[in-house]
């Protein structure tokens, strides 16, 4: 949607709903003026908007699972043609959108066209630079847990690299003195363990209903949100919208509970139908119609993000999981969520795809500029301990650190399938070459980082 004409709707319909809760003011008997003012404010707080060059202009909603640039609660009015999915009144009077089947009507332009060749074209050079990995799990490891914060972050949580790294090497009775790891990094690590089962399963368990619901219940134990059904599709209605918002004011209302499985059911036939579209294009309509059908009450957008780097391994774009969107999506979340939902209330198809092959072209060149930088870092540190005569072991070690950049004595000798001593020593060799140092300053659980391989994997990419 051309975003004067959103901002035109949105100062139309803030004026009418200001103008609807003066009126109830004004109308209101007396003994009755406080109903009245809540209910004024339940009408016009979510379009409550500072003024910029007299024009309203949105602000950004994050909820649980969801960041939103549209701020309007949904209106059938919204919806433009039922060609696009149906609207289906609630046993209350809200609305909620049940999306039409896949796959929709495409119209093809030149400019989808070339988004789609750039796209494939740049994938598959990132798909090269993996089939010549000398060993692709260096890349693998640090690839899924950036994407796993990152992920992450769009729902909230503020977890960093680092923490990641620190909970997951660390005894969490011993965390590092000065580093208090959040509870977020929970749900950071959950999505890691998630995406690699679903890496796994692909194996024995193409792309279905059953998988996604294995992956939401590994994203969700013991975390935030586990009180809500992990592992089962919701049993009652979802919303998406401001904190606090009802059914009645909500952003956008999924699909009700009987017509959400028909609609699970039908993306399930999509994705073992051949439709005769393009593979990326297949995911990305899969994207949206996973998110319009939001079928968890929590995790629907993690869920969703993991599932692309499924279906790109699952077609045979990609050998190894080295490509991941949620860098592209936080960039431009507003963009995200914005045409996500101009897809449900007008159709607008090209548009989100040529979005969604936008961020495909752009996080492929991501992945080959840091492929790059990490093989780089990688040989510098082989080279430093070849030419001074290291042993197999302390090569070994220093492929686990691209993994694992935080490390500890004992995690070393369970790798090596050493005695604690010889892992001591191996460990005193890398710090000396100055590729590990040591963080916590005691003499028990001590914690080893390599700091340059945590730079890298952050690194903002130099265009």
């Amino acid at each position: 949607m051309d975003r004067d004409v959103l901002m035109h709707r949105m100062n139309e319909r803030f004026q009418e709903l200001c103008a609807q809760a003066l009126d109830a003011l004004e109308r209101a008997p007396e003994g009755q003026w406080l109903a009245a003012s809540e209910w004024a404010f339940r009408q016009t707080r979510h379009l409550t908007c500072p003024r910029r060059n007299d024009t309203f202009w949105p602000k950004s909603i994050i909820t649980s699972d969801q960041a939103t640039l549209s701020i309007i609660a949904m209106q059938p009015s919204d919806f433009k043609e039922d060609r696009f999915g149906m609207l289906a009144q609630g046993p209350e009077g809200y609305w909620a959108f049940v999306p039409n089947p896949l796959p929709p009507r495409l119209e093809l332009s030149w400019r989808l066209v070339t988004r789609l060749s750039d796209a494939e074209r740049t994938l598959g050079e990132l798909a090269g630079r993996a089939r010549n990995l000398p060993n692709p799990h260096l890349l693998i490891g640090p690839f899924v847990r950036r994407e796993a914060v990152l992920s992450s972050r769009i729902e909230g949580t503020r977890t960093s690299l680092s923490d990641l790294f620190f909970f997951e090497a660390a005894d969490s009775a011993h965390p590092p003195p000065g580093r208090t790891l959040p509870e977020d990094v929970r749900e950071v690590a959950n999505y890691v363990q998630a995406l690699e089962y679903g890496l796994k399963r692909l194996k024995d368990l193409p792309p279905s209903l059953r998988l996604v619901r294995e992956l939401h219940e590994r994203l969700m134990r013991g975390v935030r949100g586990e009180h809500m059904t992990p592992g089962e599709f919701r049993r009652s209605q979802n919303r998406i919208g401001p904190p606090g918002c009802t059914l009645m004011d909500a952003t956008y209302v999924p699909p009700p509970v009987p017509a959400m499985h028909e609609a699970l059911g039908e993306m399930e036939k999509f994705l073992h139908a051949d439709s005769g579209l393009p593979p990326l294009i297949r995911v990305a309509c899969l994207h949206y119609q996973f998110e319009a059908i939001h079928p968890f009450l929590d995790g629907n957008g993690r869920v969703g993000r993991l599932l692309i780097p499924l279906l790109l391994c699952h077609h045979g774009l990609l050998s190894q999981p080295l490509l991941y969107l949620s860098a592209f999506f936080d960039r431009r979340r507003q963009d995200y969520y914005g045409l996500l939902l101009a897809v449900s209330q007008a159709g607008a198809w090209s548009d989100w795809i040529e979005f969604f092959l936008e961020g495909v072209a752009d996080q492929a060149r991501d992945g080959v500029w840091r492929t790059g930088r990490l093989l780089d870092l990688w040989q510098v540190y082989r080279q430093r301990l070849q030419s001074a005569r290291s042993s197999a072991l302390l090569l070994r070690l220093i492929d686990d650190l691209f993994e694992s950049p935080v490390t500890s004595i004992s995690a070393a000798a369970g790798r090596l399938s050493v005695t604690h001593p010889s892992a001591t020593k191996i460990i005193e060799k890398l710090e000396a070459a100055g590729i590990l140092r040591e963080v916590t300053r005691r003499e028990r659980h001590r914690l080893y980082v390599a700091q340059e391989v945590i730079d890298t994997i952050e690194a903002p990419r130099s265009e």
